[in-house]
């Protein structure tokens, strides 16, 4: 039970690092003059929008890049589960 916990643990702070890891890592996404930034725990640091554009430009185009962030993000998070050997006991 004992060996059980140690495992939690080991898990639990090999997350932590994996977090911080992340929360040096920026993805940025461009188009149609909307711009947004975020890092690699996918919160975003900034969005700025062209105001010459439609509503409907904006609702489609932010809906493609916030897309385009979260498929980046997650292969910078897979990249760097690998560098750091992955989760053991998770496969």
């Amino acid at each position: 039970m004992f060996n059980k916990l140690k495992q939690l643990k080991d898990l639990r702070s090999q997350a932590k690092t994996m977090q911080s890891a992340l929360a040096d890592e920026k993805v940025e996404v461009e188009k149609n003059g909307i711009k947004l930034s975020m890092n690699g725990n996918m919160e975003i640091t900034d969005f700025k929008i062209n105001n010459d554009l439609s509503k409907e430009e904006i609702a489609k185009t932010s809906k493609d890049l916030f897309n385009d962030a979260i498929k980046k993000t997650q292969r910078i998070m897979a990249k760097k589960m690998q560098e750091m050997g992955g989760f053991p006991g998770l496969s």
